[in-house]
């Protein structure tokens, strides 16, 4: 499926911001980058674009292992490349586990290895922005309904704390108010 390795240095803290579709993780990790934080920004767009160039396009329905791959590929590059940061803290876009819940929330079968890479490569805090409606857009990548972004909710909840985490729930708040939650709670 995939070739990886497992990071036995994790001298950086590796911090998830996930959710469902339009719960404002885009805009709480652009914050983060105003306060001089290290982020990976989420590379799902990037792929579902790159798909539509080679003429795919809904490569997620189409294709859904495909997608998933390139996604835990991303993901996977991005939580290695953090050892090579000056800071000591990086903070993602979603992490390796929404691969699986979404795969999950599909009913889409996957391979072992999926969950094997999520389990070798771990990340210190899972914070979770939880659905929005006030919030809530649909966009030309984004063709989830409220609904099924608060389905998606559970199943990203269900996911993290199967793999050992218990994922913080940040309060629906101004970005301003949601960042300096997740700083307080990390004593930043």
């Amino acid at each position: 499926i995939i070739s990886y390795f497992t990071n036995k240095n994790l001298a950086v803290k590796r911090i998830v911001i996930t959710g469902g579709p339009g719960t404002g993780k885009s805009s709480v990790i652009q914050e983060l980058k105003v306060k001089n934080y290290h982020c990976f920004d989420e590379i799902s767009r990037a792929v579902i674009l790159e798909a539509r160039q080679e003429g795919i396009e809904q490569l997620f329905l189409e294709q859904p292992i495909k997608f998933s791959e390139r996604l835990l590929e991303g993901r996977l590059h991005q939580y290695q490349e953090a050892q090579s940061i000056v800071q000591n803290i990086a903070f993602y876009d979603r992490g390796l586990p929404d691969v699986v819940a979404y795969l999950e929330f599909f009913n889409t079968p996957y391979e072992v290895a999926f969950t094997t890479i999520c389990e070798d490569n771990p990340y210190d805090t899972v914070f979770i922005l939880e659905p929005w409606e006030a919030i809530f857009t649909k966009d030309n990548e984004r063709y989830e309904s409220f609904d099924e972004a608060l389905r998606i909710d559970n199943a990203l909840k269900h996911t993290y704390k199967r793999l050992g985490y218990q994922p913080v729930v940040v309060p629906k708040c101004a970005v301003t108010e949601r960042v300096t939650f997740i700083e307080q709670y990390l004593k930043l």
